[in-house]
């Protein structure tokens, strides 16, 4: 099956696919817009839903509200029309915004922020009574995360460095440690840099290239698998929806630039291979 664009409202960087559960639809954003769309492939209808403050990642929380992570360290959950803070600003973080975020089986997130002009970026785990509590620093790009089937392990991405990372993960205590380098992928001209990602139900790696034009799908080992090609240059990330977790929701960067990153660039596309995802975690936070 190839590709097939579902909605294109030109977004300049299309971001965050993630599938709703409870209201069976897939949200996704165009962070520097701040603009939060959705679409219901019950009947077709796709709406932007959200536009205001800049969000660089959400999860969905276990009532079925959105939690925000925005711009200068800010978190708020989102019911589709009021907003309660959890996180007002970072300190540290108010000449930056937050990047991708995901959920773990308790209802944590991780959540990590991009670079200044002055230092790069940093990584931190937000507990669910609001808690929040810095693991890494020195990250070039904040990006691309999953939990391996036995939520033993937890794969994290540095786009600018090219790598994915392993971590043990102890899913009592959020702890993450002995991070090494799963996957390095190459610097060749078209290969593009790893952004958004997700696991399937088989344990394998989805991983969005950036200025490639593809998914690559890796096996656990981080042997890659298959590619699958996008009419759009700039592929941002990817979530796995529908009823039975076949479909596949993925972003697409680009949409101001669309003679040179390609006519459907900045578009939300489904691509269906018959391979199926399992659902993300809940947050619950606050």
């Amino acid at each position: 099956m190839q590709p097939e664009v579902i909605a294109d409202y030109a977004c300049e960087i299309g971001e965050g696919p993630m599938w709703h559960p409870i209201e069976r639809k897939v949200y996704w954003l165009d962070i520097p817009k701040g603009r939060i769309f959705r679409y219901d492939p019950g009947n077709g209808a796709h709406e932007q839903c959200y536009e205001g403050e800049v969000v660089g990642g959400f999860t969905v929380q276990a009532d079925g509200a959105l939690l925000l992570f925005m711009a200068k360290g800010a978190v708020k959950i989102w019911n589709g029309s009021a907003f309660t803070t959890v996180l007002d600003e970072i300190p540290e973080e108010r000449d930056s915004r937050f990047n991708d975020v995901i959920a773990d089986p308790a209802g944590r997130v991780f959540c990590g922020t991009m670079a200044t002009e002055d230092r790069l970026g940093r990584f931190y785990r937000l507990d669910t009574d609001g808690k929040l509590t810095k693991l890494l620093e020195g990250i070039g790009c904040s990006n691309g995360m999953g939990f391996t089937a036995d939520r033993k392990r937890m794969y994290y991405t540095d786009s600018i460095k090219r790598e994915i990372y392993l971590f043990d993960y102890d899913e009592v205590t959020g702890e993450i440690s002995n991070q090494r380098v799963l996957i390095r992928t190459s610097e060749a001209e078209g290969e593009g840099i790893p952004d958004g990602m997700t696991v399937d139900a088989g344990g394998h790696l989805w991983c969005a290239r950036w200025d490639g034009g593809c998914l690559v799908r890796y096996t656990p080992e981080g042997v890659e698998e298959r590619r699958v090609a996008f009419p759009a240059l700039k592929v941002s990330s990817v979530t796995f929806g529908g009823d039975d977790y076949t479909d596949m929701y993925v972003t697409t960067a680009g949409g101001n630039l669309k003679e040179t990153d390609g006519e459907a660039a900045g578009a939300l596309f489904r691509v269906n291979l018959g391979i199926r995802g399992v659902p993300e975690f809940f947050s619950r936070v606050g």
